[in-house]
């Protein structure tokens, strides 16, 4: 049977993954090689290195979670050990984690940094779509249903937001409010759901400025930086320096491109180019048609992330795919409004694309569970008449 199921493999969605993945090694070498002379006074492929040995361990993982039956992350045992593990991640970093960017996100293991907010990401939607398909029979019942799982994902919050990342909480709720809009609890209860919310906020901000935390989270320092997407011409030399050399990138870029390392920008002038800003670097040396390649392979596993969704029968599994593919084309959305300056500079990076470890391994692990759910939706549609009978079998 096991054979059966890896023969329902969907070689389009994993050829679209690895050819966009192959092209964000490519572009973070193309990106960084400045930085990496300037910053380590290494050889330009330090960060490309890096991203390799993080790309190598993301496939390693893929493949692991593509083989794993997903119903397993459904087990209580599971859940309670994702949850308490993350959790103690979030804590250690507060207290021994590595700032860099105005946020301790980082935990420094030697030669390895881990950022557990990505993993966090990924532990919130497993754990929400368990409860709420676990719970089906009283998914409204504001006490048994609706309570328990909000408080948690509120505690993690707070925890992120001590650190503090702005960008990684507003991936977590949109990934909430997406799994709650498709569980099937009632409009009602979803009013309540966001009284809960404003009410979280609320308690979160008073034991922010309890602790005194509230002038490290809200600094003058972090909310320009956050609303200097406004009037970024105003103050080019200081707030608005980065998206004023992104918009002259993009606008440099043209049609056709610069060619692949020949880009101007990246050459010190346009800050975090090889992360936040890698989509700048990408229209600079490939042009409009180069932005749209990636684009085109980004929106298509998100919307067959969202179709194995659709085709799920299963609740949990739906609800797993619907989180995973969300957290993508939010992060996808969210990265490119702020390299076009529609949305605040967050420090969201653009998936499997922008430099960053702990971010592309956590999305192949995900990519790999998104493929189980889907070989074995594919399985059970083809074998739908021999899984009949084995039941009637075992029943006799």
């Amino acid at each position: 049977m096991f054979k059966k199921v890896l023969k329902c493999y969907d070689y389009k969605f994993i050829i679209a993954l690895v050819v966009l993945s192959i092209i964000g090694l490519i572009m973070v070498y193309s990106a960084s090689m400045v930085t990496a002379i300037a910053r380590y006074g290494f050889t330009g492929d330090y960060f490309y290195q890096k991203q390799k040995f993080a790309l190598l361990a993301g496939l390693f993982f893929f493949c692991v979670t593509a083989v794993i039956p997903y119903k397993m992350y459904q087990e209580k045992k599971f859940l309670m050990l994702a949850l308490g593990g993350i959790t103690t991640l979030l804590v250690l970093v507060l207290v021994f984690g590595h700032t860099a960017g105005n946020a301790t996100s980082w935990l420094v293991l030697g030669p390895v940094r881990i950022q557990p907010l990505e993993l966090t990401k990924l532990v919130i939607i497993v754990y929400l779509a368990a409860v709420f398909t676990n719970k089906q029979e009283y998914i409204n019942d504001l006490k048994r249903a609706i309570i328990p799982p909000i408080l948690i994902v509120f505690f993690l919050c707070f925890l992120i937001a001590m650190q503090p990342d702005y960008g990684g909480i507003l991936l977590i709720l949109a990934i909430v409010a997406a799994i709650v809009l498709c569980s099937g609890i009632s409009g009602k209860s979803m009013l309540k759901i966001a009284m809960l919310g404003v009410v979280g906020i609320g308690v979160m901000l008073v034991v922010l400025l309890v602790t005194g935390h509230i002038d490290t989270v809200f600094s003058p320092v972090r909310i320009s930086r956050f609303t200097g997407y406004l009037h970024p011409f105003e103050n080019q030399q200081g707030n608005g320096y980065q998206l004023v050399n992104s918009y002259l990138a993009i606008g440099t870029g043209g049609l056709q491109g610069l060619g692949l390392g020949q880009g101007v920008q990246k050459a010190g002038y346009l800050p975090e180019s090889h992360t936040d800003f890698i989509m700048a670097v990408i229209a600079e040396e490939l042009g409009f048609w180069g932005v749209l390649i990636v684009l085109g392979l980004l929106f298509f596993i998100v919307i067959k992330g969202l179709r194995i969704a659709q085709k799920c029968k299963e609740p949990f599994g739906s609800l797993m795919a619907i989180g995973i593919s969300v957290m993508i084309g939010i992060q996808v959305f969210v990265n490119l409004g702020a390299v076009t300056g529609i949305l605040p500079i967050t420090g969201v990076t653009l998936p499997f694309v922008s430099y960053g470890g702990s971010s592309l391994t956590l999305l192949m692990l995900s990519m790999g569970v998104l493929t189980n759910i889907s070989m074995f939706n594919k399985f059970e549609e083809k074998h739908k008449g021999e899984l009949v009978k084995q039941r009637k079998l075992k029943s006799v």
